[in-house]
């Protein structure tokens, strides 16, 4: 049987420990003023990799979802946002990409090695699978400080539009990069592209201002840059 002192202090802990457990889950970083949409512009031709890959892959080229349609972003949401971003880092393996007249090299789903592109689709892929409305998951043509082409994924959510990125496990809103913005699928239907106009840029140091770095050094070690395998 419990002591009198046994009973105080697991009371006090039951106090202490916040609602859920310790592993009630985790908490979502942003602020109510990051939640500003990306600002679109006009209609766009789409990249012309973007085409090839949904002739192959008709079904993640499909749309499931009204164009309005958002993540709702909890704890839960978030959560799968982050195990996704990170699994697809780590699964595949850096690799400069031609895309030369020989057609050779694509845009792939969960390839062993390859570009920015290949994560980018792969964790649209992922998340489709994962029940996520097609019209919140939108690739985007971004060019880095260094005047790199460069695809990420930006998840459109009720707490803002949220970039996943290759070069980081960290999941910001997309204003908070350094980023260049040029281009984002459509929501309404994931085949059409939209010019976008770029926020102020990131301020240095930032983990995406770093992450543009990284990049950065990673072309110039690994041949030909990522702005060539974004192709128009």
């Amino acid at each position: 049987m419990l002591g009198r002192s046994s009973l105080i202090l697991l009371a006090a802990f039951a106090i202490v420990l916040p609602h859920g457990g310790a592993g009630a889950g985790t908490r979502i970083p942003f602020k109510a003023s990051t939640r500003t949409p990306v600002i679109e512009a006009v209609p766009t031709l789409a990249p012309f990799q973007h085409i090839r890959f949904c002739l192959r892959y008709p079904d993640d080229c499909r749309s499931n979802s009204p164009a309005s349609e958002r993540v709702n972003l909890t704890s839960e949401s978030f959560e799968l946002l982050k195990r996704v971003n990170h699994r697809v880092n780590v699964s595949i393996v850096s690799k400069s990409k031609a895309y030369g007249s020989s057609l050779e090299d694509r845009w792939t789903i969960a390839p062993d090695r390859g570009d920015c592109n290949d994560y980018a689709v792969t964790k649209r892929h992922e998340l489709l699978q994962n029940g996520l409305p097609s019209s919140a998951l939108r690739l985007s043509v971004t060019k880095t400080a260094a005047g790199i082409g460069h695809l990420v994924l930006v998840v459109a959510t009720t707490k803002g539009d949220l970039v996943m990125d290759n070069l980081t496990d960290a999941i910001q809103p997309w204003q908070s990069t350094d980023y260049e913005w040029l281009k984002i699928q459509s929501a309404r239907d994931p085949h059409y592209w939209i010019e976008i106009r770029s926020p102020a840029a990131a301020p240095a140091g930032s983990l995406f201002s770093l992450a543009s770095k990284k990049l950065s050094l990673l072309n110039g070690r690994g041949g030909r840059a990522e702005r060539e395998a974004i192709t128009e």
